[in-house]
């Protein structure tokens, strides 16, 4: 098994940032949610393709104050609304697990066949051993597909490019409370989480034991980057 190099505390941004310079590049950014990293890249000099499948967040998406460098579309990852060989870069920021699994493979050919020979594919997805996890996965648990995501990641991706390397960096989520909790998991139009699966007592309980002296909750989650360059020539899955 490929070690994964460490690379500290780290935000997503910073962290591709110490593999690859976007600036001057045209970059994917699948499953984009609401925009935030996609605005990030932007700002460092990419020219982005921000794509959503969640019609009611793609809308929203549509609807916002324009991004400079960013422009938004409603698509799967399985089908790109991109010329084949055109793009520098294709991202994955904790979206592939929420890609159906069966279509997974798919949606890294489909990374492969939009980007130049020179290209490459950065996939991010969050580890299941940190306390922030152990927060979530009792209303929540993404166990199955985050491993079908890992999967699809070594049984496809690493045959259809040359070179690949993988990291691990950690990040440290941070709630004033358990509202704030609540609030952000209960928000989002592409996981349908019921308040009332969160505010339970074993919930709560995994919660309180994120208690920090300073006040505040804060929790420990590490994050997988596999990094790929070089797309070979087309492979049929």
């Amino acid at each position: 098994m490929t070690e994964r190099k460490h690379l500290g505390e780290r935000s997503d941004v910073a962290a591709i940032a110490e593999l690859a310079s976007v600036a001057g590049l045209t970059v994917v950014d699948v499953g984009c949610g609401p925009g935030k990293t996609s605005r990030e890249l932007a700002t460092l000099g990419a020219k982005v393709i921000a794509i959503e499948p969640d019609s009611i967040q793609a809308a929203k998406n549509r609807e916002a104050e324009p991004a400079a460098g960013v422009t938004f579309f409603e698509a799967r990852a399985e089908s790109l609304p991109v010329a084949s060989g055109s793009a520098d870069a294709v991202f994955f920021f904790r979206s592939l697990h929420h890609v159906p699994v069966e279509a997974m493979e798919a949606a890294l050919a489909e990374a492969a066949r939009a980007l130049k020979p020179t290209g490459f594919l950065c996939v991010v997805e969050p580890g299941m051993d940190g306390t922030h996890f152990s927060v979530m996965r009792p209303f929540h648990d993404e166990t199955r597909v985050r491993n079908a995501a890992q999967e699809a990641l070594r049984n496809s991706a690493r045959r259809l490019f040359r070179e690949f390397e993988l990291f691990r960096y950690v990040q440290y989520p941070s709630y004033p409370d358990f509202e704030a909790l609540a609030a952000r998991v209960t928000g989002q139009t592409f996981n349908d989480i019921k308040r009332e699966r969160v505010e339970t007592d074993e919930v709560r309980a995994l919660f309180e034991a994120g208690r920090t002296k300073g006040g505040g909750y804060t929790f420990e989650q590490p994050m997988l980057l596999d990094f790929y360059r070089g797309p070979k020539d087309r492979v049929r899955l």
